[in-house]
């Protein structure tokens, strides 16, 4: 076969894209998703009182494991890894539960209770894969738009400065970050709109410098070495592990929304090995996490947008996003430079990426026959269970600790909904609107 030909043949996916779009790319990846190990670091940090060596130690470990799970997602070695354009950080949740199992029990519990929930992730992945054929379109919809909802949430808090909300200053650099990204979007030719967020954190960033706005870049060691297991060796405490365990049951559905997505987002054959191999990836990124004192790892839905917005769709982008956190988990003061970045402009870049996912998970709702009554009721009881610990986080907050984490999980109480609503109101007779749809970019054969 010809180069010209093998060319023609290459899916979007597995293009190796020059080293001059590559690089922007994967830096734009990077900056739209550093606020997660940097912020997780900050709140371990803080809540277990950590000595400020133990704290950089801390930060290089989370940047390493985000390296090494993008690398893993992107490339997929040994059918570990969805080969997909992936991007890995430390699960806001997670750090939640960690932080919790820490202060109840030690943080060498917390560390054993990562390890056996990562060790289910790897061993329930085939079986969770085997129950998506009870995910058709309306359900899988509903999913990803709790997850685009619950990610513009959490991002909103970025713009938060102030006790009684965000500045006007905030609001200002939130500002211009999105109007620099829609205007970059809208008015640049394509090589520079693939750059269009990275641009508009540029224009952000500026904007903050000539506010005198930047954040303080704090003092440190020029090299920080991630340190296995810092807190000794992990304690087993099935009880006091549930949390997690319940928690990742969630964040393995949340895994197969966002691999659904993502497939359909570069033009790839889904097969049903995909949902496998992504949930296999962040189990075993997870037991490495659980081995350098972090929290559990997942795939995040934040770079999704991103490819959409660029339109490049290549594995390598995030691969390269992966060598770049890899260098930042030695290189300790880039990765407190890119800290200074005001919270606001990496806020304001998220909103417009997060909320490209909740419009995708519309757009799947509408592959459904929502004017079928099973399809509609199903599509809205998803997102109703969904959406109501979303939009209410306190409203299962008198309940005990294991329905609360259940329940509290947006993305799955829409899976579990929508499941069971599809298969019970789709039973009546003649109605198969429920089904999955055959031919769709969605289906998961």
């Amino acid at each position: 076969m010809s180069a010209a030909a093998e060319e023609r043949t290459t899916a979007p996916v597995d293009e190796r894209v020059p080293l001059r779009v590559l690089a922007p790319l994967s830096v734009q990846h990077l900056l739209v998703m550093i606020a997660g190990p940097i912020s997780s670091a900050f709140l371990v940090t803080s809540a277990l009182q950590l000595t400020p060596d133990a704290s950089a130690r801390l930060l290089a470990a989370l940047f390493l494991l985000s390296g090494i799970g993008t690398a893993v997602q992107s490339t997929g070695p040994f059918g570990i890894g969805a080969r997909l354009p992936f991007v890995m950080l430390p699960g806001g949740a997670a750090v939640a539960l960690f932080i919790q199992v820490a202060q109840a029990a030690g943080p060498a519990t917390a560390s054993g209770a990562v390890l056996v929930a990562a060790l289910l992730m790897v061993v329930a992945a085939p079986l969770f894969t085997s129950l998506m054929r009870f995910f058709p379109p309306v359900v899988l919809g509903a999913m990803i738009v709790v997850i685009g909802v619950n990610l513009v949430r959490i991002n909103a808090n970025l713009l938060v400065d102030t006790p009684r909300g965000p500045s006007a200053t905030s609001l200002v650099l939130a500002g211009a970050t999105v109007l620099a990204i829609v205007l970059a979007h809208r008015f640049l030719p394509d090589r520079l709109r693939r750059v269009a967020v990275l641009l508009g954190i540029v224009v952000g960033t500026g904007v903050a410098a000539a506010w005198d706005r930047l954040g303080e870049v704090p003092a440190g060691p020029v090299l920080a070495v991630p340190t296995p297991l810092p807190f000794g060796t992990p304690v087993f405490d099935l009880i006091a592990a549930l949390p997690l365990v319940l928690f990742s049951v969630g964040a393995m559905a949340e895994a197969a929304g966002q691999t659904v997505l993502t497939v359909e987002a570069v033009d790839r054959a889904p097969q049903r090995r995909d949902v496998t191999r992504t949930i296999r990836g962040d189990g075993v990124t997870s037991l490495l996490a659980g081995l350098f004192g972090g929290p559990l790892m997942v795939t995040s839905g934040e770079n999704i947008g991103i490819v959409r917005l660029s339109r490049v769709r290549s594995r390598y982008v995030t691969l390269g996003t992966g060598v770049l956190l890899v260098v930042l988990a030695f290189v300790a003061p880039v990765g407190r430079w890119l800290s200074a970045v005001p919270s606001a402009v990496v806020g304001g870049a998220g909103l417009v990426v997060f909320a490209m996912i909740t419009v995708l998970g519309v757009r799947l709702l509408q592959q459904a026959d929502l004017n079928a009554d099973a399809t509609l009721m199903t599509a809205t009881l998803a997102l109703v269970a969904g959406l109501l610990p979303v939009v209410a986080p306190t409203v299962y907050q008198a309940l005990p600790t294991p329905a609360r984490l259940v329940l509290g999980s947006g993305v799955t109480m829409a899976a579990v909904v929508g499941v069971a609503a599809n298969l019970l109101l789709s039973r009546r007779a003649g109605d198969t609107s429920g089904a999955p749809v055959t031919g769709s970019a969605t289906r998961v054969s």
